[in-house]
């Protein structure tokens, strides 16, 4: 169930569901999903479907992954942040994609576990931090993107602050536990444009480090 046709199967269902950026499909199609969920899982890794990784949280479904992925990168960024590494699945498909990514996870073991994956695939432009998401990283920014694996009532000022002036996007869901929706944030100077885009579930983004 980790065969190479497996995962071809799931780029066929993501084209079927309207992904159409072939650079982005091609990452998902390399990249062993069935390494960033538990070894009971892998059975399930190439489902189109969110799993389980522990500590009350999940790997994102693919097709989340990869439309956040192509709102990511049809800004051609080459640096982003990525608050929430949970697995490290989605900054695995970032790295192909951009020149540097930035990552931070506020759940030590799942933030090791991450870096131990990253360099097992030889992915040497992933930055990954232990630190809280809501902070997002200042030391690095600005940043041509932002992606947000967890869920806000409210965006945090220091992602937007964080944010490159000059067309920096930012992918974050927003909203509570029962009504979220994937919103497109482009900072221009001093200025921010929303777009509310699907209906998505992810876990809450929460403050401070465990």
């Amino acid at each position: 169930m980790t065969s190479q046709r497996t995962r071809d199967r799931l780029v066929s269902r993501l084209r079927a569901e309207g992904i159409r950026n072939e650079a982005v499909l091609d990452v998902i199609r390399n990249t062993p999903r069935h390494l960033f969920v538990d070894e009971a899982l892998a059975s399930r890794a190439y489902e189109d479907t969110a799993l389980p990784i522990g500590y009350n949280q999940t790997i994102s479904q693919p097709y989340v992954v990869a439309a956040m992925t192509n709102l990511v990168v049809s800004g051609k960024p080459s640096k982003v942040l990525e608050i929430g590494t949970g697995s490290g699945y989605q900054a695995a498909i970032l790295a192909p994609l951009v020149d540097k990514v930035y990552t931070v996870e506020r759940i030590e073991p799942l933030a090791v576990q991450a870096r131990q994956r990253f360099r097992k695939l030889g992915l040497r432009n992933i930055r990954a931090s232990y630190s809280d998401g809501t902070e997002g990283l200042p030391d690095f920014a600005p940043y041509d993107a932002i992606i947000t694996t967890a869920a806000t009532e409210k965006i945090p000022e220091a992602l937007l602050e964080q944010l490159s002036p000059k067309g920096g996007r930012l992918v974050i869901p927003v909203g509570g536990r029962d009504r979220q929706t994937l919103t497109l944030v482009t900072r221009n100077g001093d200025s921010y444009e929303q777009e509310q885009l699907d209906s998505v579930i992810f876990v809450p983004l929460l403050t401070g480090q465990v």
